[in-house]
């Protein structure tokens, strides 16, 4: 049977700038190419899990524009569920700008949009909890919550990646009821500085590291892969796409070394191509592991 994930979090638009470098302070930069589709932690963790014949459904919300029209599109087209996502009438979708310098690496710029509209209140507990696991972005930290809690109680594993803004953000009351964490070797600098470090000794917390690949740590002990030489084209939903990845072949029985090479090759094949939306499918990453076998 093949299972079933739900994601919840961001979706948005966004539009990425091609530039010869990041500009700085007073600087400038010149744009050489501008693409547009669909973006968000959730949304690009939920494509990236079709693509990897994982059932997927997402919890989120964007506009009546043309924008969340677009993303909405995008979506379905990948084989994504939408009976949860949120139209939010006379809203703007959330529209993020990424500008992308020749080594792939990434700054954005963005307006919030309506990418945080669900509140507990919104949530379909019988969806929840029909799911096999549920993967946690940034969101609302009470809506973040209300989903670890029902998924919790009905025994459904949860995952959890907090993003870039995790520092300002009162996830207390999610991060305990994660059996997965997803942190970047920043973020993780910042939990070992929590109390609520302690309570993940018997989770599984995944620190990666860019092209440097990723470790993880589980209650019997730590593992890591040192990812795999790529040129790097652009990173923008590199991180989402290991995530995928990560749950997928875990949700498959694989254990943690192979899961962990897998959704390295996920994130490193997303990089080498443009957009965030560039996961690779289950047929790319078998081609792309057979010929470094």
């Amino acid at each position: 049977m093949v299972p079933t994930v739900l994601t919840a979090g961001h979706v948005n638009w966004d539009v990425t700038l091609r530039v010869d470098r990041l500009p700085e302070a007073d600087g400038e930069a010149t744009i050489r190419s501008q693409r547009q589709s669909g973006g968000g932690s959730a949304a690009n963790v939920a494509a990236a899990l079709a693509g990897l014949e994982v059932e997927t459904g997402l919890i989120g919300s964007v506009g009546d524009d043309d924008n969340g029209l677009l993303a909405g599109r995008e979506l379905e087209e990948a084989g994504v569920s939408l009976s949860g996502l949120q139209v939010v009438d006379g809203a703007d979708t959330a529209v993020k700008y990424l500008l992308v310098d020749d080594a792939g690496d990434v700054s954005i710029l963005g307006n919030d949009g309506v990418n945080e509209a669900v509140r507990p209140a919104d949530l379909v507990p019988a969806r929840i909890r029909s799911a096999d696991h549920v993967h946690l972005t940034s969101q609302r930290p009470e809506t973040a919550a209300a989903i670890a809690r029902i998924a919790h109680e009905a025994g459904v594993t949860v995952s959890f990646d907090p993003g870039r803004r995790f520092g300002d953000r009162e996830y207390g009351d999610t991060l305990p009821a994660a059996d997965i964490l997803f942190v970047t070797q920043r973020e993780a600098a910042a939990l070992a500085d929590d109390a609520v470090d302690s309570q993940l000794d018997d989770r599984i917390v995944v620190v990666t590291s860019g092209s440097d690949g990723a470790a993880v740590r589980t209650p019997e002990g730590t593992y890591t892969h040192p990812g795999f030489d790529i040129d790097p084209v652009d990173t923008a939903g590199a991180g989402d796409a290991f995530a995928a990845g990560f749950i997928a072949t875990r949700l498959e029985g694989e254990d943690i070394e192979r899961t962990l090479e897998y959704a390295n090759a996920c994130g490193a094949l997303t990089a080498s191509r443009d957009g965030a939306r560039s996961a690779p499918t289950a047929a790319d990453l078998e081609r792309f592991l057979s010929d470094r076998s």
